[in-house]
């Protein structure tokens, strides 16, 4: 039973009689739902009964007859009262339903043509016996189909003007690109200023079509009859989540299995997003069936160099096909040789934030146990390494201390260095809901973004001076005795060294580094402090940086001075970037910690480790992916096995990346394309993509979830928990897991923090938060009530100085440069290229500047533009962007033919 479902059931019943039963109503129940739960399903075309959605009443297709009530009810929005007689199904009810439909279907195309015949408009219809309408039509020329966006298509002339739409892309996405224009007859659904849809500011997020009860927006895929047959009747639901950033909404595929294809994806109703998705989600699975997938392994010819710009869908050029055997063999025999001939520390690995909760886990225990040594890694190290590393030392935990759905209980929240709606789309649903609702946003970015225009105070500061503003913020908290004294006494330490450090970073003392106004500064930092709950979210903006430690440390600061911690609507928590980050991190893909961040110089946990495992395990903390790349560009780093990771595009200086790995005597990846990586292997072995497998994955809110096999893979594609296996087994060790399933159960005897999470409930319930008190508890989403996990149980407060960039602009570079991620796009853009509407909606690399910038050096937009740094130079096209300041130029990292690392 859900929190929800727990409160409405413990509030006071009202009885009432529907349909000739007494039943009882929970409070703020409407008539339509009370029914529902008790089995009575009474029409509706206006409403979805999702979280997030408010009954609108205007379809009157839900009318119920009230006993001494003159008038029928729209039951949706009618609420029962004590001693209420309803009856659903009252002779006036149903002449009254069916002559609603009657005047819906009288100015609708024949269901025939009709852009979705199956829709729930024509459902009921069938249901309600109602085949046509007897009354005239009182529209005039129905309006064309509109074909302009690559992933829905709108056909108006099927709507019904029930604004289900318009509520969800207001008020559940919160998007308003929707809206009603015109009058009376004239009225009609319009996007932006009545543009195409194609050209509008539509994010494609996809809730309109998912909604929409007569196909007049439906996904594009859909609008061909064939694959709506296909749909209708061999669709195979398959419960799972989505893939790509850490939000970790759940879906659900609908599966034709005889084509072995995703025909639909839908959003369920998980505790990360109740049922919402974004452009990714929903529409970006078709990579599963690309040309370019991997499906037999593949090992280097002899003599061939190591070089980028192979085609991937046909790399026979430097590679042969091989039998998983041979395949397996020479991956286990270069990895074996490298170690014996120069020490098992030339043998590294990076794992991936992509696979599993048990694969990440595998892969750490087998280069542990294998090799002798932590080396081991993966791209945490170059996203949140310096979140875990500030919060570890302040208050004792690396993960979050709040889901992203706390904003919805906030009285305030901050967000810095995330562009959070591109980033995380679903998250920022909840965010923009808050401010929506009266809640204050403040965004703290050097770059303009969505947010800004939900945002109470958008504080676009210069790059590179978080520490000065957060400081100045500090110093009015502190200064001004806005702090809580109570909280502080007994939560924290070394207040008084950070108050007397503070004391010089006065707000017009770091006005002129950051670019913020005095009194701005005093604002924000008042509204932060004087909120009754406050919480903080940020991204990579902050991490990524030479600073970043030292800019979360002042987020934890201000956080704990102000008492906004372990209370619903406060918190602090970093974004995670891709899905299971949070979960590879806690199985132990880190060099200096075993899982659930164990230090490996702990003799006890390494004790309990080794007896598990079978093997001696290393006191000393391994490499990191940064030291392992400069160990194999000076030749002491000698063999690697990468897995679902591509360092070659995302590693931060690219350049010195591909030259590392190319020096490698033996590269082994698993992968499902031919990545720039895996152009550089010895061995490449074909992996299966996430709908082609089981596992868990944890997401940016702590919570577990289950990943389920919906597709069959390519013949020869195995998952990488077996590929994994196969390896350990060569190399010595003796590995018998039958799946998924008994690693998890093995993880459950290494990791604390997967106490009363069993496989089996997870299959069962779908998410579980971690930490769990109970076998039956959902998990506690909000932490640190009473003590933080530290060895006083106070936070430690870091007094932290302020140093400028290590590179500023100058005569030669004048410009600052800034890299992320899109909306449309994924980290390297491996996946999210080769899924066709994604890669539609943004086909090729940008470079966004301000509009006064391009007119300045008299470019226009859309033309070709060569980008140089002191490292190196990449050509793209030129976009007019004024979220970016004018000395600035922003560039996505996803794109191969202009990599943006090449420059970092």
């Amino acid at each position: 039973m859900s929190a929800e479902d727990s409160k409405a059931a413990a509030s006071p019943a009202i009885r009432f009689t529907l349909d000739g039963q007494e039943v009882d109503a929970r409070e703020g129940e409407t008539i339509w739902q009370a029914a529902m739960r008790f089995g009575v399903e009474i029409p509706h075309l206006c409403w979805h009964p999702a979280p997030g959605y408010r009954a609108d009443g205007n379809c009157r297709l839900c009318m119920v007859d009230i006993e001494g009530e003159p008038r029928l009810a729209a039951s949706c929005i009618r609420h029962p009262e004590p001693g209420m007689t309803v009856s659903t199904a009252s002779p006036r009810a149903k002449a009254a339903r069916r002559m609603v439909l009657e005047m819906l279907l009288a100015d609708l195309p024949e269901r025939a043509a009709s852009p979705d015949e199956n829709a729930a408009l024509w459902r009921w219809a069938d249901r309600l016996g109602v085949a046509k309408s007897r009354l005239p039509a009182r529209r005039g020329a129905p309006p064309a189909p509109d074909r302009s966006h690559p992933a829905m298509a709108v056909d108006l002339a099927a709507c019904i003007h029930c604004t289900l739409c318009l509520r969800a892309c207001r008020e559940v996405q919160v998007n308003d690109v929707i809206a009603m224009a015109g009058r009376g007859a004239q009225s009609r659904i319009v996007f932006d200023l009545a543009d195409p849809m194609g050209e509008s500011s539509c994010v494609a997020c996809g809730e309109c079509v998912a909604v929409c009860p007569t196909g007049a927006l439906l996904p594009a895929g859909l609008a061909e009859p064939e694959t709506r047959a296909a749909l209708r009747q061999k669709a195979r639901p398959v419960a799972s989540v989505c893939p790509y950033c850490g939000v970790g909404c759940q879906i659900t595929y609908q599966v034709d299995e005889a084509a072995n294809r995703i025909l639909l994806v839908e959003g369920r109703n998980g505790p990360a997003n109740e049922s919402r998705l974004c452009v990714k989600g929903r529409f970006g699975f078709d990579y599963v069936a690309h040309p370019h997938r991997l499906t037999r392994p593949l090992i280097r010819k002899a003599g061939a160099p190591k070089v980028l710009g192979l085609d991937p869908a046909d790399p026979s050029s430097h590679f042969r096909e091989a039998t998983w055997d041979e395949a397996l063999d020479l991956a286990a025999a270069g990895l074996m040789a490298a170690a014996e001939t120069h020490g098992p520390g030339a043998v590294a690995g990076f794992g991936s934030a992509k696979g599993t909760n048990e694969e990440a886990y595998l892969f750490q225990k087998l280069i542990r146990t294998a090799f002798g040594h932590n080396h081991v890694d993966h791209c945490t190290r170059l996203c949140h390494a310096s979140s875990v590393a500030a919060l570890m030392e302040g208050i004792g935990s690396g993960a979050v201390t709040a889901p992203f759905t706390a904003s919805m209980d906030a009285d305030l929240i901050l967000v810095t260095g995330s562009n959070t709606a591109e980033n995380h789309p679903v998250a920022a649903t909840y965010v923009k809901q808050a401010a929506r609702r009266g809640a204050t946003l403040v965004v703290m970015d050097p770059r303009g973004q969505a947010l800004r225009h939900h945002a109470s105070h958008m504080l676009q500061f210069r790059p590179g001076t978080d520490v000065a503003l957060l400081n100045a913020m500090l110093h009015v908290i502190v200064a001004e005795g806005l702090f809580d004294r109570d909280f502080v006494a007994r939560r924290t330490e070394g207040f008084e060294a950070l108050s007397a450090h503070l004391a010089r970073y006065t707000p017009e003392a770091m006005a002129p580094l950051c670019a913020i106004a005095p009194e701005t500064i005093r604002t924000v930092a008042r509204a932060f402090a004087r909120a009754e709950r406050a919480i903080i979210f940020w991204g990579m903006g902050i991490s990524q940086h030479v600073h970043g430690t030292d800019n979360v440390r002042c987020l934890i600061a201000l956080a704990t001075i102000c008492g906004h911690v372990g209370r619903p609507g406060t918190g602090l928590h970093p974004l995670r970037g891709q899905n299971n980050v949070q979960g590879a991190s806690d199985a132990g893909l880190i060099p200096m910690v075993f899982p659930d961040y164990a230090p490996v110089g702990d003799d006890d946990r390494r004790a309990r480790l080794e007896a598990l495992w079978g093997a001696r395990l290393s006191p000393e903390p391994g490499l990191t992916v940064v030291e392992i790349i400069q160990a194999a560009r000076r030749g002491a780093m000698r063999a690697m096995l990468i897995m679902g990771e591509n360092p070659a595009m995302s590693d931060p200086d690219a350049a010195h990346s591909r030259e590392g790995l190319a020096r490698l005597d033996h590269l082994v990846v698993q992968d499902i394309f031919l990545t720039e990586t895996a152009m550089l292997a010895d061995v490449v072995l074909p992996a299966t993509a996430w709908p082609e497998k089981d596992g868990t994955v944890t997401n940016t809110n702590r919570q577990i979830q289950m990943g389920r096999k919906a597709l069959d893979p390519p013949p020869d594609a195995r998952p990488d928990w077996w590929i994994l296996q196969e390896i350990a087994r060569r190399l010595g060790l003796d590995w018998n897991y039958e799946g998924p399933r008994d690693v998890f159960a093995e993880m459950g005897k290494a990791m604390g923090s997967l106490a009363n999470i069993t496989w089996e409930r997870l299959e069962r319930e779908g998410a579980v938060t971690y930490p769990c008190p109970a076998p039956d508890h959902p998990g506690k989403a909000i932490v640190f009530a009473d003590r933080f996990p530290t060895p006083s149980g106070r936070a430690r407060l870091v007094p932290v100085d302020y140093a400028p960039p290590d590179e500023l602009p100058d005569a030669d570079y004048p410009m600052i440069l800034t890299t992320g991620r899109q909306l449309e796009h994924w980290h390297t853009g491996a996946i999210s290229r080769r899924a066709h509407l994604l890669d539609a909606l943004e086909p090729g690399p940008t470079a966004c500047l301000n509009p006064a910038t391009l007119e300045r050096l008299s470019i226009a937009p859309g033309a070709a533009v060569r980008v140089a740094t002191r490292r190196g130079t990449i050509t793209l096209t030129a976009r007019a962007d004024a979220a970016v300041q004018e000395d600035m130029i922003f560039i996505p990292f996803a794109y191969a033919e202009a990599a943006a690392n090449l420059l970092t």
